[in-house]
């Protein structure tokens, strides 16, 4: 299975017209493939007029909360050869498919461990609808001014979904779903504004505490020293962290305060719980300076791992990714991780 790395370097125009052009041949085929293959998952018509007061809504949010980063956008458009609206859709495909009603069934497992005595790692699968994965890149990115280097993996000319930095700052993610969907600063693209901007956990907490999100998620972040995992509503937060400083997590609240807030169906919990539990459980017993190809074997068991089922509009395993931050390497399985090798990046 193919993987799209793009080297990028310059100033946030610079960086979005570099991934543009690596990404073109590739973005203008799924862009017309069903517009951006959200034909495909939503049950009515959808069209790029048809969206413009929704991708005008979030264009306005994001710009004001996150110059630089429609500044990349606008390269990324440069770049490949597309509109701006259509570079800007290519942001906000999820938001697009949650107003639109498009039933999730899970989105991701992701765990962290670090402290004295281990490897510090953040491990998670990736599980999305649309075979996502025939898109997947790697984006490593330089920017002018900065010597912080950034690594993130990312579908279709995404600017961020998860990553790592050169600080040693590691980002996972997961959906939790609180019902809420409204104009903001999207979490992939909040992602990406932490990893530019934060050199650990710490800083990436208080530059949370200032964004507006779009809608709910909950982010696992690691460095050095620390695992949390934080879950989000619009201006809301919540910090879960233990003593062990190790974060699980999957689809549904674990923070007492927002409980009462999930909107995830009975049938979507078992999933969420019996993910949470293998999960768990699989870190457990794993030495505390374990390496990437332990970590996939636990992402590559079932229930954690969500094997291709043949139903386009359902999520399945996409990606796995192990991080170890200390280190600036990122480990990447495409797909299936039963079915493929290990890649490896660094940062």
């Amino acid at each position: 299975m193919s993987v799209t790395h793009v080297r990028a370097a310059g100033s946030p125009r610079e960086l979005g017209r570099a991934h543009g052009e690596a990404v073109a041949a590739g973005l203008r085929a799924f862009l017309d493939d069903g517009l951006a293959r959200l034909g495909r998952l939503v049950d009515e018509p959808v069209t790029l007029a048809g969206l413009r007061p929704t991708i005008a809504d979030y264009r306005a949010e994001i710009t004001a909360a996150l110059p630089d980063l429609a500044e990349e956008v606008a390269g990324l458009a440069e770049g490949a050869g597309i509109s701006e609206e259509e570079a800007w859709l290519l942001q906000l495909r999820r938001e697009v498919m949650s107003h639109h009603r498009v039933p999730t069934g899970g989105d991701c497992t992701t765990y962290a461990r670090t402290g004295p005595g281990t490897r510090p790692v953040l491990a998670q699968t990736v599980d999305l609808n649309a075979d996502l994965d025939s898109h997947l890149e790697v984006v490593h990115l330089a920017r002018a001014g900065s010597p912080r280097r950034v690594l993130v993996i990312g579908f279709a000319g995404l600017l961020g979904y998860l990553g790592l930095n050169s600080d040693g700052l590691a980002i996972g993610i997961n959906l939790v779903t609180d019902g809420r969907w409204r104009p903001g600063v999207t979490p992939y693209l909040a992602i990406r504004h932490l990893l530019d901007e934060a050199a650990d956990v710490d800083g990436a907490l208080k530059l949370l505490s200032g964004l507006t999100l779009s809608s709910s998620r909950n982010l696992v972040l690691a460095d050095r020293e620390r695992a949390v995992s934080v879950e989000l509503q619009g201006t809301g937060l919540r910090l879960n962290e233990h003593p062990s400083r190790e974060a699980v997590h999957t689809n549904h609240y674990l923070h007492p305060d927002f409980v009462p807030a999930d909107r995830q169906s009975a049938f979507d919990r078992i999933s969420s719980d019996g993910r949470l539990a293998a999960a768990a459980d699989g870190l457990a017993g794993l030495d505390p300076r374990a390496g990437a190809e332990e970590h996939f074997a636990v992402l590559s068991r079932p229930p954690v791992c969500i094997a291709d089922h043949g139903d386009f509009r359902i999520e399945r395993t996409v990606a796995s990714v192990v991080m170890f931050p200390a280190e600036g390497e990122l480990h990447l399985r495409p797909g299936d991780p039963n079915r493929s090798a290990t890649r490896v990046y660094t940062v």
